[in-house]
């Protein structure tokens, strides 16, 4: 399957676009004022132990504390390699407040939470992944023959008997590692040495809060974590981005050198490509399937639902037949919704009801052949006795969602709005409580013009009944700058 890698780099922001068949398949959005810090390692401080969390809040010199599980905090032996189990101890045996200990960013802030925290460091390169205080060698899970995974294991043995490493830590041979050589293999091991010793050697110096390592920017990390077989080509639209990436690819993706290639065209790169109008309709509610049918999706604080309808799809046989095709045809648009979006935790997907086992055998098939091209960790659990399909997908980043938009300040992120009608009511109410508690003649109601509208029109008649009862005169003026459900009762 054909691939392209689009990167637009403007001063404010990055975005890296991931395309298969001309069709967006993945965006990733990196802004120069709030950079993403997955990755970074920091010299923290422990400044709040919480033994009814086992958990601490670390300050890391960031904004906010990071949090910091027991379950992600080594043990170590004298030669910092780790000597149990992780999670085994009492948070209080483990840290204490105002200790010093070197942590990596797992997963960036979300929403309000701060990042959260582990002691297993890691650094990354092209084929290789190295923990420096684990010493565990393993191999991705997506690669899945087991020639080439017995292959791959013992040209890390060779590589790492080669450059004297047997002792160095672990290593995780990454999914692009696939076919790779001990040449390709030693030269990112000779990398990752250099970089841990200069990690090292910030790690001694340090003794306040502060960042030790910064990851590579975003389009860096793109080349190096997406790239895979069936790439075509990587469009660049930044010169000096352009030059960059060249020099990386030069020095640690050689492979990857000719499928640079520097965008000059007139029009923009993501308009070319139609990346604009998908990443629009990526935060629309409604998802529209070629069939008719259509998605739900709805992002809330605790999972994401995803509703699977038939709509204007009636098909031509039986209601079975149709609901088995609008399935299937869901499955792999709400697979590459997942991924535009950047949605994880939990996932709870309705589809529509079938009768036949078979046919819903198939639908849970095709989801999970869908979900096995995606980069982020993810386990379906099957169809519950509710007709659900759970599933988890790992997150680790803010959903597009949440990079592009914020609560909207009229409803609070509610999504819908009191009626005029509700809010007529509500200033009713005001008016009875103003008239027994204040002497004022006149009470006049600042609203927007269509709450005022109605209290001129439909309302008339109960606004003349409360202007009697209280024997006050009731004015009414239209505020622009108000919000639908804003309203104000000033005292004349």
């Amino acid at each position: 399957m054909s691939e392209e890698i689009l990167v637009n780099v403007t001063p404010l922001e990055t975005r890296v676009a991931v395309v298969e068949q001309g069709v967006l398949q993945d965006i990733h959005i990196e802004r120069s004022a709030n950079r993403g810090i997955v990755g970074n390692i920091y010299c923290g401080k422990v400044v709040r132990v919480l033994p009814g969390m086992q958990a601490a809040f670390v300050d890391i010199g960031e904004e906010r504390t990071s949090f910091l599980h027991v379950a992600d905090v080594l043990s170590l032996d004298e030669q910092g390699m780790e000597i149990r189990e992780r999670g085994a101890e009492n948070i209080r045996a483990t840290l204490r407040e105002g200790q010093l200990l070197t942590v990596q960013v797992s997963k960036d802030p979300l929403g309000s939470k701060g990042a959260r925290l582990t002691t297993q460091l890691s650094v990354s390169s092209r084929y290789l992944v190295y923990m420096p205080r684990t010493p565990n060698i393993g191999i991705s899970q997506q690669i899945e023959n087991d020639d080439e995974r017995s292959r791959l294991r013992s040209v890390l043995d060779e590589a790492l008997v080669a450059e004297n490493m047997q002792s160095a830590g672990g290593f995780i041979l990454r999914t692009a590692a696939e076919g790779a050589g001990r040449e390709e293999i030693q030269a990112d091991l000779r990398f990752l040495a250099r970089l841990w010793a200069a990690i090292s050697r910030r790690m001694q110096r340090e003794s306040t809060p502060s960042r030790l390592y910064e990851d590579w920017q975003l389009y860096h990390r793109t080349v190096r974590d997406l790239a895979r077989s069936g790439l075509e080509r990587i469009l660049v639209d930044s010169g000096e981005a352009f030059e960059k990436l060249r020099e990386f690819c030069t020095d640690y993706v050689p492979e990857l050198a000719p499928l640079l290639q520097h965008y000059q065209g007139e029009r923009p790169l993501f308009d070319l490509y139609g990346v604009e109008e998908e990443i629009d309709r990526a935060l629309q509610r409604k998802v529209e399937l070629k069939s008719g049918g259509h998605l739900v999706i709805d992002q809330t604080e605790a999972m994401t639902t995803i509703d699977v309808n038939t709509g204007a799809f009636v098909g031509r046989s039986n209601q079975e037949e149709t609901a088995y095709k609008t399935n299937l045809e869901a499955a792999g648009a709400l697979a590459r919704q997942l991924r535009l979006r950047n949605l994880g935790g939990i996932i709870i997907i309705d589809f529509i009801d079938m009768r036949d086992a078979e046919h819903r055998r198939q639908v849970l098939r095709a989801l999970e052949k869908a979900m096995a091209r995606d980069y982020a960790r993810n386990v379906i659990t099957g169809v519950s006795e509710l007709g659900l399909v759970e599933m988890t997908r790992k997150r680790t980043r803010e959903s597009l969602e949440h990079v592009l938009c914020e609560a909207c300040p009229l409803c609070d992120g509610r999504g819908t709005l009191k009626s005029a009608e509700t809010v007529c009511h509500e200033i009713f109410r005001e008016i009875l409580r103003d008239a027994r508690a204040y002497d004022a003649d006149t009470l006049m109601v600042l609203a927007t013009q269509e709450v005022v509208d109605r209290l001129l029109a439909e309302e008339s008649a109960s606004v003349a009944d409360l202007a009697e009862f209280t024997g006050k005169n009731i004015q009414f003026r239209v505020e622009p700058g108000y919000g639908q459900e804003q309203f104000d009762i000033i005292l004349l």
